[in-house]
């Protein structure tokens, strides 16, 4: 087996493309746009909480990175540099070389550029720390809802967690739906594109990576608000609805915005080729309990979710 530094130069030192010093030093060299923020988020990626086993180690290492593009894409920030940190249980050389391969389409894809990270033996683990660039003052928060906002999410929730369930054996999925669903769960797709055009439109927004009601749930105590929700086909009870409300790892955008933006939905729906859904409004808050939602299906009866989604020490 080659060592560490090996590895490292074999799989993971690529050109960069706006960097002035990358990977290989002490520490990385960037410069950020002039009258830019920089926006940075960190991942952990854990086996057997995150990802099972047996996943393809391609797959893995493009959602390795597009987990954390998404929060790139939540923020209304463009991508720019990620560090890869990665535990390994002696690795063999195809398994890196797929993973590797993963990784840089998903960073080619999106333009983002590998400037350094760390390995070492242990549980298969990897953690991303992404920084991206947004205009100064325009960045998407989660905290600028506001009564009267109209809340939509982009794309299809629940896919991926269906894809979850057929893998552990809990539902039969058949094709076009299978491939669609193991598609959502293996690569997802960061909405990059999506959250630059909603710079100056949105009041708030976050990504869908724990479970779409968990996630709003963000948005409406950051914002101290409350939502009235009124899902159009929302699936009948059941595993595929468990998923839409709860299932999470679909890093789909939820998003707010005030009546005069929207009208410009179905517009910027056609120019992404991307399904963006109207789920509900914004409302004051009850002074005891802000964040709260009311869930109501197609013919206005109420819905009580099972659960609102993913927590890790839950």
């Amino acid at each position: 087996m080659p060592s560490e530094f090996d590895l490292i130069r074999r799989f993971f030192i690529r050109p960069t493309q706006h960097t002035l010093l990358g990977a290989g030093d002490d520490a990385a060299l960037i410069a950020p746009t002039p009258g830019c923020e920089l926006a940075i988020s960190t991942d952990l990626l854990v086996e057997g909480t995150h990802f099972l086993g047996d996943t393809a180690p391609f797959d893995l290492g493009w959602k390795t990175l597009a987990v954390n593009v998404s929060d790139m894409a939540a923020m209304g920030a463009t991508p720019r540099w990620a560090t890869l940190a990665a535990a390994l249980p002696a690795p063999t050389l195809d398994w890196l070389d797929a993973f590797s391969r993963g990784f840089f389409a998903c960073a080619e894809a999106f333009n983002v550029d590998l400037i350094g990270g760390d390995t070492t033996r242990g549980p298969r683990t990897f953690c991303v720390t992404i920084m991206g660039e947004v205009p100064r003052g325009q960045a998407l928060l989660r905290s600028g809802a506001q009564a009267g906002d109209s809340i939509w999410v982009s794309g299809t929730p629940g896919r991926a967690a269906l894809g979850l369930a057929h893998l552990q054996g809990r539902i039969a999925l058949t094709e076009p739906h299978l491939g669609q669903c193991l598609a959502a769960l293996h690569r997802p797709q960061p909405r990059v594109a999506l959250g630059l055009a909603l710079r100056g439109l949105a009041t708030a927004a976050i990504d869908v990576s724990d479970g779409l009601l968990a996630d709003l749930s963000h948005i409406l105590t950051a914002s101290s608000c409350a939502a009235e929700l009124h899902i159009p086909h929302l699936p009948p009870a059941g595993l595929a609805r468990d998923g839409y409300l709860s299932g999470g790892d679909d890093y789909e955008l939820i998003f707010t915005l005030p009546a005069e933006h929207r009208a410009a939905m179905a517009t910027l729906a056609v120019e992404l080729d991307l399904p963006l859904t109207c789920i509900g409004v914004i409302t004051p808050a009850k002074p005891d309990a802000p964040g709260t939602f009311a869930l109501h299906d197609d013919q206005g009866s109420p819905i009580t979710p099972t659960r609102h989604g993913f927590d890790h020490f839950l």
